[in-house]
């Protein structure tokens, strides 16, 4: 990935004796903003880093076996509480106490899950994040039986992630670009970890926490690439139909907004933190 050294930074930080990739965009002494990923990677919000950058200490993530990141995920490890625990111990790392969270796809999952658990999120922003029993989609629910994690060759994988994040942007995606994205999966220990994450994938996670979002009424904001053929909008809306003190913004796009708008999503964003 090509990265404006002067809005957007790679950096490292030591979690759990694995050493984590992070984007980073902002003043360091600005008020945090972590942002979470699921079955992409840190990647998905770089387009919108420089404009939130302008506002917040910008950390993006690279789970452990994700990105740049060292590692390698078992399924157990690739559940959502241990997911949370792991940003916990990322945060710890960072100096970081309480923060506000956006986080994308199954990412979603575990921001919710810090949401009702965790105590140290202020706000939450959620971008066309898993919810309620709306995961996981057909094409990461077959990575539950073994046989198939068993079978698939890495260059399979890499088929597969170049067709689904074909199918998540509007737009075209350059050569330049498709290649950066798929860039993490030629390591056989990436699309391992992966895999253990499309294996733990289970909206158990979610259903359980609605009673207490629901009583949690932690300020969030959806923010939603209306045309996404994989988290469908109609589950945000009922979100912000069943939840207390949430919203929702639709913006052009599918299920990664950041690449079709990049400054629409910033804006969505900066409203709510700084409300």
């Amino acid at each position: 990935m090509t990265v404006d050294n002067a809005h957007v930074r790679r950096q490292h930080v030591k979690v759990n004796g694995t050493t984590l990739s992070y984007l980073s965009s902002g003043d360091s002494q600005g008020s945090p903003l972590l942002l979470l990923h699921g079955t992409f990677w840190s990647r998905v919000w770089q387009p919108s880093l420089p404009a939130l950058g302008e506002h917040f200490r910008c950390i993006a993530l690279d789970l452990p076996g994700f990105g740049r990141s060292e590692g390698e995920l078992t399924i157990n490890e690739a559940s959502v509480p241990a997911l949370a625990q792991t940003v916990l111990d990322a945060a710890d790392a960072l100096g970081l106490d309480k923060f506000s969270v956006a986080a994308h796809d199954i990412g979603g999952a575990i921001a919710q899950h810090l949401a009702v658990h965790s105590g140290r999120i202020k706000r939450m922003v959620l971008m066309n994040a898993v919810m309620f029993d709306s995961w996981p989609v057909p094409t990461v629910e077959r990575f539950r039986d073994p046989a198939v994690r068993e079978a698939v060759t890495v260059e399979e994988l890499q088929q597969g992630r170049r067709d689904a994040t074909r199918k998540a942007v509007a737009r075209e995606l350059t050569d330049d670009e498709l290649d950066d994205y798929l860039s993490p999966w030629k390591s056989p220990a990436r699309s391992r970890s992966w895999m253990a994450m499309a294996a733990a994938a289970d909206n158990a996670y979610t259903l359980e926490l609605v009673p207490a979002l629901k009583e949690a009424a932690v300020p969030t904001l959806l923010v939603w690439g209306r045309d996404d053929g994989f988290q469908k909008i109609e589950f945000a809306r009922r979100y912000v139909e069943e939840i207390p003190a949430s919203g929702l913004v639709e913006v052009d796009g599918k299920h990664i907004p950041t690449e079709d708008s990049p400054q629409e999503v910033a804006d969505a964003v900066v409203g709510h933190l700084r409300a």
